[in-house]
């Protein structure tokens, strides 16, 4: 690629995860490399278990437990910080034609480093990088630069009936 864009799927739907990992799927099976920074994550999903068949994709959690319904601890929030510092240096390095940072807007939303920071990377990342960020709460001045922003609208989703999250489908 040439020119890498950003890109970000947000909302209160189901799919933004999945939608970021489609594209991984695509860029990794065209021979790029990926890096997939997944934010308060810290619990192992079926998700992750795709490095292990596409050996161009690297993923790591940089989350302790997931807390998008209650407050951070401490710890979530020193291990946002680190994660935060180490996707800048894998963004920076160049190597990786794709970068999704997963749930970050909800680390922004926590206030666990600022958008101020991310837009810093955004801004100096280098040219070819592709970047996805996904997660709810996406703030305006992420909106306001993206190349592609997508919401995700939950019009009808099973877990209000009591259905909980599917190995295979949902996680």
């Amino acid at each position: 690629m040439e020119r890498g864009y950003l890109q970000i799927y947000t909302g209160d739907g189901k799919g933004k995860t999945t939608a970021a990992f489609g594209v991984a799927l695509r860029a990794a099976l065209s021979g790029n490399k990926v890096y997939i920074g997944q934010f308060i994550k810290g619990m192992k999903y079926t998700e992750t278990e795709i490095e292990h068949y596409l050996p161009n994709i690297e993923i790591e959690q940089l989350g302790e437990s997931c807390f998008i319904e209650k407050e951070p601890k401490p710890s979530d929030i020193a291990l946002a910080v680190q994660g935060f510092e180490a996707v800048r240096k894998k963004i920076m390095s160049g190597q990786y034609h794709l970068v999704i940072l997963d749930e970050v807007t909800i680390a922004l939303y926590y206030k666990l480093f600022t958008v101020e920071a991310l837009i810093d990377v955004i801004q100096n990342r280098p040219t070819h990088v592709e970047l996805i960020l996904t997660g709810r709460y996406c703030p305006d001045e992420l909106v306001q630069i993206a190349d592609l922003v997508t919401e995700m609208k939950e019009i009808k989703h099973y877990y209000t009936q009591g259905v909980l999250s599917r190995k295979g489908i949902d996680c």
